[in-house]
């Protein structure tokens, strides 16, 4: 846990329990069917983390945003809430919209293009109504024809209300404000304190936290996708709540108490 505050992550406070949401990747019926058995689930003292990975993949990303949002004023509309309860980080999917928007300052612009493409980025193009080609031709325009481009992206973002502040405050992570229980998209580098993690916190490595090992004092990790589709794993130090939503599979949140246990979970 960094010794002082940074604005890179979310601190949660007063916590009790924690709700942590996997990667949804644009799957809104299930994000839907989820939040609605967490409206019954979700008592006084939790709080909730969405691990990032909301577009991408599936069909529906526009419609998984504005959930997103809906959701959030329904349980800001409860007594005691504050917006500080709820955070949302960054994955992969999320940083390379980020880097698609500034595409036009990439050294090699066309590979960075198709390696996006070929990662999941496709689907969130043409849910805000853009396309592979249109991004291809610009590329090969250089780099006022990709500024233009992007210009377009950020419009057709703009035109849905809310979408652009819920991307303004992602994080990098997420813990407990007495450092016990610590949320990443995707992985940690174990070798590396919180304040100086990478790429690793939204895109994973080879490794994640070996069996037996701890993290900076940390009772629990929890990550919500495992790149090596390890899948589901609620009993391990270092938790994944992948269940390949928007690859075909469910989409999982967990509940942990603050002495790291795993209190509930639920699977859609």
């Amino acid at each position: 846990m960094p010794t002082e505050p940074d604005n890179r992550f979310a601190i949660l406070h007063g916590a009790q329990r924690v709700w942590a949401i996997g990667a949804v990747h644009g799957e809104v019926e299930r994000l839907q069917a989820l939040h609605e058995t967490l409206e019954n689930r979700f008592v006084e003292g939790d709080r909730l983390v969405y691990l990032g990975n909301f577009m991408g993949y599936g069909s529906n990303v526009v419609q998984t945003q504005d959930e997103l949002l809906r959701q959030r004023i329904a349980f800001l509309a409860r007594p005691g809430m504050d917006p500080g309860y709820i955070a949302y980080l960054r994955g992969g999917q999320e940083e390379m919209w980020r880097k698609l928007l500034q595409l036009q300052f990439a050294p090699e612009p066309c590979e960075v293009l198709e390696w996006m493409l070929g990662q999941g980025v496709e689907a969130t193009l043409m849910a805000y109504g853009q396309n592979a080609q249109d991004g291809r031709t610009a590329c090969r325009g250089g780099a006022l024809s990709i500024a233009k481009w992007t210009t377009r992206l950020r419009s057709a973002m703009h035109s849905h209300p809310g979408h652009e502040q819920l991307m303004s405050v992602l994080r990098r992570a997420a813990y407990t404000a007495n450092g016990e229980l610590l949320f990443v998209a995707a992985g940690i580098d174990p070798g590396r304190p919180l304040g100086q993690q990478g790429d690793t916190l939204w895109w994973g490595s080879g490794y994640f936290i070996e069996a037996g090992q701890s993290y900076a004092g940390y009772k629990r990790v929890v990550r919500g996708i495992a790149r090596s589709l390890e899948g589901i794993d609620l009993d391990s130090y270092a938790a994944s709540l992948d269940g390949g939503c928007g690859r075909g599979g469910s989409l999982v949140a967990a509940c942990f108490t603050v002495e790291g246990v795993t209190a509930d979970w639920i699977e859609v």
